[in-house]
């Protein structure tokens, strides 16, 4: 039965459950709906896998007495059965409301053979049988919920399965003998039958599937910086037409982790079933992952003269900087000057319909080289700039671009006297678009990684932006090993 969990667990409870502490009553960062199309995808899956694990299912031998006039009493034993061949041809996985999900497996075929024997005081008889079961209905609940430490769980809450007719052919000696009592056989073949169909699918779920998803990380790692939490913030949510499941969704430093002071948005999901699997992830992944990525000071650049283009009409010079700040040039004649640039505060992406966006504030430290090494500083700026961002989908991540805008240069603090800062604005848009910007997108371009387990691919993709959020819809296949 673990066929069946690998695939049940790998193309629906990965995106369903996974993993770190998350506190009940918490908006999730991110939400992962499995529309009805869904769960019919692996549904059809989850058959193919029963399907294989049914043909090596071992059942058990079953004996019993006869009594046929004029011979009397005698006791029969069927053993060495095996299954020949099967065909499972229904299936259905429907959400149940508030608890889980319902497996449904239907009008199915499975055919037996095996060996018999049978005793009337001396006389001993055997032969070959051969089964046909008919009209096979199997129905299995899958109760999902949330481990205190944000694991998933799940467990069968019931099983039944229901056989509609067996047929029985019995040969070898005196085989004509047994298809006497061939009723009584094929009623204790039955039973025997759906009493082993769920014990195998129970035992599978409490000593394979369970197991399966404690094994899953409770985070994924991004680089050497930040990890994604993805913790289940409460069990999963089941309604008549879709599962939702609220994970976490918090984007964290690795070497060490720092409460967040803000909150998730409430994320209002369209009402979208065309596709498989819809992921809705909110501004709170992108703006935790800048917190981050602002305390390890990765958003830090450094502008130098050797960066600046050989054409330029202003260097980053005291000679250079005569007409501009006539202080400068006099204090540190002919000195090299350094641009030392870090962020105001960590900028956060805003969404809107169709739209992304940041507006960065950064604050900027000019040095001047000295002789001795020392860098002496000589004045601070504040620089503004609107950015549009692009995200994209490369079939397990999320990407982004980043387009540059203008910069505004407004001047804080002076040790060399006032001057016009205006005339910088066209150095710094050059300096921070080939040192900030690459260094950023390249990041960006690794992308975040979807909660997806190997052997899934996502496809056939619909990106929408909407308040707050956003919105991938997508198809899903299962790649068979």
């Amino acid at each position: 039965m673990k066929v069946l969990a690998g695939v049940l667990s790998s193309l629906l409870l990965r995106f369903l459950l996974t993993s770190i502490p998350g506190a009940l009553g918490t908006n999730p960062g991110l939400v992962v709906r499995i529309t009805d199309k869904g769960l019919e995808y692996v549904a059809r899956e989850g058959l193919v896998a029963l399907q294989k694990k049914l043909l090596s299912i071992t059942l058990p031998d079953f004996a019993g007495d006869f009594k046929i006039k004029p011979i009397g009493r005698g006791h029969y034993d069927f053993h060495s059965l095996s299954v020949h061949s099967c065909e499972l041809r229904g299936s259905a996985l429907t959400p149940l409301p508030s608890q889980g999900l319902s497996l449904t497996i239907s009008d199915s075929f499975i055919r037996v053979q095996g060996e018999w024997k049978a005793r009337k005081a001396f006389v001993k008889l055997r032969g070959s049988f051969d089964v046909q079961v008919k009209g096979i209905t199997i129905s299995v609940n899958l109760v999902l919920g949330r481990e205190p430490s944000g694991r998933p769980t799940v467990a069968a809450s019931s099983c039944s399965s229901h056989i509609q007719d067996v047929e029985v052919d019995i040969s070898g000696d005196l085989g004509w003998l047994m298809n006497l009592f061939h009723n009584q056989i094929e009623s204790k073949f039955c039973r025997v039958l759906e009493s082993k169909i769920c014990e195998m699918l129970q035992k599978s779920v409490t000593s394979d599937l369970q197991p399966y998803l404690q094994t899953l990380p409770v985070t994924t790692q991004i680089d050497s910086f930040a990890g994604i939490d993805y913790s289940l913030v409460e069990a999963p949510r089941v309604t008549a037409q879709m599962l939702d499941v609220m994970f976490k969704g918090e984007i964290f430093n690795r070497d060490h982790y720092s409460p967040v002071t803000f909150l998730a948005p409430v994320m209002s999901l369209p009402e979208e079933h065309n596709r498989m699997v819809y992921f809705a992830i909110s501004d709170y992944v992108f703006n935790t992952a800048s917190l981050v990525y602002h305390e390890t000071g990765y958003l830090n650049f450094t502008i130098t003269d050797d960066m600046v283009p050989p054409g330029s009409n202003i260097r980053l010079t005291t000679k250079s900087f005569r007409p501009l700040v006539p202080k400068l040039a006099r204090l540190y004649p002919n000195m090299n000057l350094e641009l030392q640039g870090a962020m105001a505060s960590a900028p956060f992406l805003n969404f809107s319909p169709g739209n992304l966006s940041l507006a960065p504030l950064m604050e900027i430290e000019a040095f001047v080289l000295l002789p001795s090494s020392i860098r002496e500083p000589v004045f601070q700026l504040s620089v503004a700039t609107n950015i549009s961002a692009t995200l994209t989908f490369n079939t397990s991540k999320i990407t982004g671009f980043l387009k540059p805008g203008k910069v505004r240069v407004e001047l804080k603090e002076s040790k060399v006297g006032v001057f016009n800062v205006e005339l910088l604005e066209a150095l710094l848009n050059y300096g921070i678009l080939h040192t900030l910007y690459p260094k950023v997108n390249e990041k960006l371009a690794d992308g975040f990684p979807l909660p997806l387990l190997k052997n899934t691919q996502l496809y056939d993709p619909v990106l929408e932006i909407h308040k707050d959020f956003l919105f991938l819809g997508t198809n899903l296949q299962y790649l068979r090993a």
